[in-house]
């Protein structure tokens, strides 16, 4: 079985680097049952691909009882696709070839590994059901998927396709370590099948490897059955833990009152930081609402919906006709379908309603032909190295005629007296900017992508620190 991973990012052979393999010769090791062999067949400035050949040996695997099933001389011990199939013996190769790289980590050039890169990646061959299966897998992380399914025998038509497919992926920004850690976890989902046994241990390597993606794809629950081969006694606590770890609800933060500041209030009707944080939220919200009815949008996405509150708001204009609420954890979308009633809503207002489960990092074709979308503190719950993805998912690909962005102003948060330097004001925030921040990127996605942008403090001034949170209004030129 057969890896390639191609780039031309400029130098190519940063490729080199970055997988830790002198692109100038071949390397074997010994891995499980073989032997992986790592070589470059081509190596320029301009484009560079490494490979990985995997030579199994399957005499071996009916030896060490780790091929299929059967006793004595049974067939299918000796007959089987062991030897070129992608399977766990592809991953367990690629852990311990590439180890570096999908650490994300190299010695040599440190600034390598975050770097969002060109990358294509062909598989020779991959089993699956079919080719939807295969994008259904690898579509909601970005990629562009190219299939090739494979006859049973060439030489006999009749017989038909088999389930033996060459994938090709491409992505036009990525990281090294998450392609990597992409084919590391999907190849035994799409096997359904390991040489080992799986343990405990075996679903904290799940975790850890698809930490960064893997509680965001839409169909989640059916990589971490197959990855841990249906047992209930790991797969269960595993999606739970997967559950637990979701991006908090975007207007979490909010509710940390303790954090708030008091001197908001004047002196003869003092303000509570119940109160406040109650008003801060709701002025969030109602400007973001607003926000969208001036642009007279019909059809609006938004996007971490969380709990609804904001749909609420949109189901009340009229010149709405669908919204579509977007959130990574199910347990919100939950509680925005009890909180907005939807069960009990007439048909004709249920249907100006879909809410789904997906994220903002990776490519989905139905937040496409939207007039507007809202994304109210969520970017801070993102890694700031997944922005670009981010940029891409919305401001390239969904494209909606007005993107509005709320975000916490860092330059705020001395007013917090609860708030020791540096801190965020919630425990998920990956990053909190100050307003020139803010101001430089949002001027920097409009610029990029064509849109023309306003950005404007939200909430109450106060000199020398601005508002609490500062608004984003793209609109397209």
């Amino acid at each position: 079985m057969l890896l390639t991973i191609t780039t031309t990012h400029q130098p190519a052979t940063d490729l080199g680097y970055l997988l830790h393999k002198n692109p100038a010769r071949l390397q074997s090791i010994d891995v499980a049952y073989g032997q992986a062999h790592i070589f470059y067949p081509e190596a320029t400035p301009e484009r560079c691909t490494a490979a990985l050949l995997l030579d199994i040996d399957p005499i071996a695997l009916v030896r060490n009882h780790r091929g299929p099933a059967g006793e004595g001389f049974a067939l299918e011990q000796y007959v089987n696709d062991r030897p070129y199939a992608a399977s766990s013996f592809m991953s367990t190769a690629l852990s311990k070839a590439f180890n570096t790289a999908l650490n994300g980590t190299c010695k040599d050039r440190p600034e390598l590994p975050e770097m969002l890169l060109p990358l294509e990646a062909t598989v020779a061959v991959v089993p699956a059901a079919s080719a939807e299966q295969l994008r259904r897998l690898f579509g909601p992380l970005g990629y562009e998927i190219e299939t090739e399914v494979h006859p049973l025998d060439p030489t006999v038509p009749a017989w038909g396709e088999s389930r033996y497919f060459t994938l090709r992926l491409r992505h036009a920004a990525l990281r090294l370590q998450d392609l990597l850690s992409h084919l590391y976890v999907l190849i035994p989902v799409l096997d359904n099948d390991k040489h080992y046994w799986v343990n405990e241990a075996e679903a904290d390597k799940l975790l850890h490897r698809g930490a960064a993606w893997l509680p965001q794809h839409p169909d989640r629950e059916f990589i971490t059955r197959r990855y841990l081969r249906n047992l209930a006694e790991f797969v269960n606590p595993t999606l739970e833990r997967l559950l637990d770890g979701d991006v908090v609800a975007p207007e979490a933060e909010e509710n940390l009152t303790e954090l708030l500041p008091g001197p908001a209030a004047t002196a003869a009707e003092p303000e509570t930081p119940a109160t406040a944080a109650q008003s801060l939220h709701d002025l969030r919200l109602d400007r973001v609402a607003e926000e969208i009815r001036r642009t007279g949008a019909k059809r609006v996405l938004d996007l971490g919906c969380g709990e609804g509150k904001l749909l609420r708001r949109l189901l009340k204009f009229p010149q709405v006709e669908h919204i579509l609420g977007l959130d990574v954890s199910i347990r919100e979308l939950q509680r925005a379908q009890q909180r907005l009633h939807v069960a009990e809503m007439p048909p004709r207002q249920r249907e100006r309603l879909t809410l789904t489960q997906g994220s903002v990092l990776y490519h989905d074709p139905r937040l496409a032909g939207y007039d507007a979308a809202a994304v109210v503190e969520v970017i801070e719950h993102l890694d700031e190295s997944r922005l670009a993805s981010f940029e891409q998912v919305v401001f390239a690909r969904a494209r909606p005629g007005a993107v509005v962005v709320t975000t916490p102003n860092a330059d705020y948060n001395q007013r917090y007296e609860a708030l020791a330097a540096g801190q965020f004001r919630h425990t998920d925030h990956r990053f909190e900017w100050t307003q020139a921040q803010f101001a430089a990127w949002a001027a920097g996605v409009a610029e990029r992508h064509g849109y023309q942008v306003r950005v404007e403090p939200l909430g109450p001034e106060v000199a020398g620190f601005g508002a609490p949170s500062q608004l984003a209004v793209f609109e397209t030129r």
